[in-house]
């Protein structure tokens, strides 16, 4: 088979949570632990950073490795879900695996994987873990898929732990309360092993520090040891001033717009400060500042409040949920613009009715539906939508939604393009 036949083979044989949704979620460590012990247990050959939690994880991931990349370390990134093509999920140093790594991988494998019956993220993770290990990497950021005590890369024990923020998503398999979900995103906590987690929050508080006292576990809150002086937006790039609780001043960049980022930046700067005192890492705050400024352009990183165009201009965000939203949305609020067009579409599995009441009415929407079997139907948003006053046209086809957006904008219009990380991808393909 060639690189095309592999992934439509990998996708028929094993469905993926992505498109799918929830009857193919397989929680457990089983199949992993069976996969790693095939493999050798290549995790145990490198250094990782593990990073979960709601919102947030991805941009925190690339930053982090980005920082690792600048201080001159050889950094795998393994990532999901993708937006355009699969091989975004397994990075070295922000390159993409290469397509004749995953032929060779499923060739050689395929009888242990026929009998093992993995998922497609377990089969995913463990051909990331070998190409990584295959490649001498020194550390790999490794993201959670889904939750964190039952997800599948809950396999590794890493250096830090980080836990970026905790809300309302996937409640039907991770719980109905942020008690809850914090339990199962606190599954990560590996003895002795230090965690940050971003943002203190009073319900979810102590379930991290429980879980950090069994684990003996050095525990810090971000946004409690490092306060944002600053932020603003100059030629591209996001400056912050961040002052941390012993009085150090950090001046930094990134090249990622999303004013949302004022949170993941404090958690990464965490993260970092801790990997310089433990001595796991030489990263100097010269190597830092350099990563972060190439974040998104070194690692490879998408799809957060990125500029597609300008004339009209045209931005998209995977923001997905109701917590992410509400941030995105104070974004564009902030916007100066003649006329808003948003591109929106919606999974059916997700808080619908949430999502959409953080829409603004001042706009004009092109109600669209993304390529996943977990889309829901553009007609039936609309109607949800217009019941509260939300008024446009039905385009299903994401790219004949956006074209059609920037038909009727004008120059100084603004469109944005969101709802589903889905919707963003199809936008970018």
């Amino acid at each position: 088979m060639n690189y095309e036949e592999t992934v439509s083979y990998l996708y028929n044989q094993y469905p993926d949570f992505q498109n799918v949704g929830k009857r193919v979620y397989k929680p457990g460590l089983g199949n992993a632990i069976t996969l790693d012990e095939y493999f050798g247990s290549p995790h145990k050959k490198f250094k990782s950073i593990h990073v979960a939690g709601t919102n947030g994880k991805g941009s925190t991931s690339h930053m982090l490795a980005a920082v690792l990349q600048a201080a001159g370390y050889k950094v795998g990134l393994y990532t999901s879900p993708h937006l355009v093509s699969f091989r975004e999920r397994i990075k070295i140093n922000g390159i993409e695996i290469p397509e004749q790594e995953i032929v060779d991988f499923v060739a050689r494998h395929n009888e242990a994987i026929k009998r093992i019956r993995p998922s497609f993220f377990e089969l995913t993770m463990s051909l990331a873990f070998d190409y990584f290990a295959r490649e001498a990497v020194d550390v790999a950021v490794v993201e959670v898929g889904l939750g964190g005590r039952l997800d599948s890369t809950n396999i590794i024990h890493p250096q830090v732990s980080v836990i970026t923020n905790i809300a309302f998503d996937h409640t039907d398999l991770l719980g109905d309360t942020l008690e809850k979900i914090a339990a199962e995103k606190a599954g990560i906590i590996k003895p002795n092993a230090p965690v940050i987690v971003g943002q203190r929050q009073d319900e979810t508080q102590v379930v991290f520090e429980q879980k950090a006292r069994e684990q003996k576990a050095p525990l810090l809150f971000a946004d409690r040891q490092y306060t944002m002086q600053r932020s603003e937006v100059v030629k591209g790039l996001q400056h912050f001033d961040v002052l941390n609780s012993f009085g150090k001043e950090y001046a930094v960049e990134v090249d990622l717009l999303g004013s949302y980022q004022r949170k993941n930046i404090l958690t990464v700067l965490a993260a970092i400060e801790l990997l310089q005192k433990d001595g796991t890492f030489h990263i100097t705050d010269k190597n830092m500042v350099a990563g972060l400024r190439v974040a998104a352009k070194s690692t490879g990183l998408r799809g957060r409040w990125q500029l597609l165009q300008t004339h009209p201009m045209v931005v998209c965000d995977i923001a997905h949920n109701v917590d992410g939203l509400t941030q995105t949305m104070k974004q564009l609020q902030n916007q100066t613009y003649r006329k808003l067009h948003i591109v929106f579409g919606m999974v059916a599995d997700k808080d619908v009715d949430g999502a959409i009441a953080l829409l603004p009415k001042n706009a004009e929407y092109y109600f669209t539906q993304a390529t996943s079997q977990r889309a829901m139907s553009a007609a039936v948003l609309a109607k949800k939508c217009e019941a509260i006053g939300l008024h446009g046209q039905v385009t299903p086809n994401v790219k004949n939604a956006l074209q059609r957006a920037i038909k009727n904008a004008a120059g100084n219009d603004f469109i944005y393009v969101g709802g589903s990380t889905f919707i963003v991808a199809d936008a970018l393909a």
